[in-house]
């Protein structure tokens, strides 16, 4: 199963509103989606400062390809998943 990572912080609307844009997703894709909040880590807040949300590939923590920012580029991730997970029915 693939990984995805959103990075971003508690209180920002552009990541919750990417989170949830990320949902229809899972009907058609299986991954796992990590949540980093820059905030509480501070080698992601000298990563990505005010970028936040980034959504990249793989997981926390990696040096995983950045997929989007601020909103979601959904014809990529749909790309990207496509090629690295599961699609949902085909197991």
């Amino acid at each position: 199963m693939s990984e995805l990572t959103l990075y971003g912080r508690a209180y920002c609307h552009l990541c919750e509103d990417m989170k949830i844009a990320l949902e229809p997703l899972r009907r058609d894709f299986s991954f796992v989606l990590h949540e980093v909040d820059v905030d509480a880590d501070p080698a992601a807040e000298t990563r990505f400062g005010e970028l936040v949300p980034v959504l990249a590939a793989g997981g926390p923590g990696g040096c995983g390809e950045t997929l989007c920012h601020y909103f979601l580029d959904e014809k990529r991730v749909r790309v990207w998943l496509g090629a690295h997970a599961g699609q949902q029915g085909t197991e």
